[in-house]
């Protein structure tokens, strides 16, 4: 495949300028746009968490395609409670790291930028090999059910209320998979802590009924992710980057919204902001609506008054109108795409070149969210093999 570098250029580049334009993260990665892949979940690793070539040929599309940054699925960070799902790939042993370089040297290879994502789904865990029970903040039922696109079936487990002890080893592995990711390769880490899993856990109200150190306010609430940003922060080189992802939506609660709005998120952003992070990414299902009512600005903007470092928006921007609206009203900084990527992995070549964009195949999801299941489905439509999973988390 060519590079974007190898792509020609036009009127349609020109339209678009503000999204083709350079950005700097932190003190020395340089990304060639502001078009990033947005982290998905793909279940399409080995059983033992191993990523595999058919991952590589993945995300190696969505850089030979043109987004400048590549932030990849949800990765276990342990070999205790961490894992979310079966044929997730982990970064929770060595072995696990090697699977990576691949996956990330082919990336590189193209020209992109690729960033691991840290993810422990605590409460919401729905296929872990390693542990029989779940564990959480606290000892509360999570709201839905499991997802069938994932192998879930039924309600979520009840939750074991996790031990400081529990606690400081998730936190743990949090640091030694963000050092297993500097050392195959990754140009950064983005720490999950958003959509309902581990972290996000922690900072909700409702799922967090903690008389601790980690339980009550919500300074107390954003405690957790604060230890993990410092300890990845601590197990990594100067120049590596770390990022963070922020949601008020989860994946068994779409409509949830903090319970004090905007001063909330001034005091959620505020204290991210200064945390040592290179990057902060927010997510909405649709990025420039108001984040609280009807009228008052997005979740991006809130997060753009509260940090210095560059903000990552996501959220159905793979309508271009939208994500340059954002940027030049100075919401973002840049913009990561879901469904647009899936369901083409060049979309930034295409809006260069002013190609038509198909909409996002639903039937790439069905019954199983994987790689596979992708392939299949599009050969029965005649259709080049490619990549896809499911929407945005």
């Amino acid at each position: 495949m060519n590079t974007l570098a190898d792509r020609p250029t036009g009127d349609a580049q020109a339209a678009h300028a503000g999204l083709f334009t350079p950005l700097r993260l932190g003190r020395g990665l340089s990304l060639s746009n502001r078009l990033a892949v947005a982290p998905m979940t793909r279940v399409s690793a080995t059983a033992d968490g191993h990523a595999t070539q058919r991952m590589a040929d993945y995300y190696e599309a969505f850089a030979a395609g043109g987004f400048g940054l590549v932030i990849t699925e949800g990765i276990y960070t342990d070999k205790a409670h961490a894992q979310g799902y079966l044929f997730q790939p982990g970064l929770a042993d060595d072995a696990q790291r090697d699977a990576w370089r691949t996956v990330v040297d082919r990336v590189h290879a193209q020209g992109g930028r690729i960033v691991a994502q840290l993810m422990h789904a605590g409460a919401l865990s729905q296929g872990n090999p390693h542990r029989a029970t779940t564990k959480g903040p606290s000892a509360v039922l999570p709201a839905g059910q499991q997802m069938a696109f994932y192998r879930g079936d039924g309600p979520y487990r009840m939750p074991e209320a996790m031990s400081a002890e529990d606690i400081s080893e998730a936190v743990e592995g949090f640091a030694q998979a963000a050092r297993r990711a500097q050392e195959a390769g990754f140009d950064g880490v983005e720490v999950h802590g958003a959509n309902g899993y581990l972290l996000d856990q922690f900072l909700t109200a409702h799922t967090n009924l903690r008389e601790d150190r980690y339980g009550g306010s919500l300074e107390n609430r954003l405690r957790m992710t604060a230890e993990v940003i410092q300890a990845v922060r601590r197990s990594t080189t100067e120049g590596f980057i770390v990022g963070v992802r922020s949601s008020q939506g989860k994946v068994n609660d779409f409509t949830h919204k903090w319970e004090g709005a905007e001063a909330d998120a001034a005091q959620i952003f505020g204290a991210l902001g200064a945390l040592p992070i290179d990057y902060l990414h927010t997510t909405e299902f649709e990025a420039w609506r108001p984040a609280f009512g009807e009228h008052g600005p997005s979740l991006a903007a809130l997060a753009r008054r509260h940090v210095s470092v560059p903000v990552l928006a996501n959220g159905s921007l793979h309508d271009a109108a939208q994500a340059e609206g954002l940027m030049a009203r100075q919401e973002a900084d840049f913009v990561s795409l879901g469904r647009g990527a899936l369901a083409h992995a060049d979309w930034p070549v295409r809006l260069r070149a002013d190609e038509a964009h198909e909409p996002f195949d639903r039937g790439l999801l069905a019954p199983i969210a994987d790689l596979a299941n992708a392939d299949r489905h599009r050969a029965q439509l005649r259709l080049p093999v490619g990549s896809a999973a499911a929407p945005d988390r």
